[in-house]
């Protein structure tokens, strides 16, 4: 598995549409930001996943 912080925007995109990415929120300016502590629970479940 290519390890989160090295894919695409695409596949983030449709990890996202898939439910499978972790939760983000928009920026005023459109961005997508996550918060930390969200990323690294969602690195932990990949982790106990595998």
């Amino acid at each position: 598995m290519t390890h989160p912080r090295h894919v695409s925007r695409r596949t983030f995109y449709r990890w996202r549409e898939l439910g499978q990415a972790p939760n983000a929120f928009k920026l005023p300016n459109g961005e997508l930001r996550i918060w930390r502590s969200d990323y690294n629970a969602w690195l932990r479940e990949l982790e106990e996943a595998a």
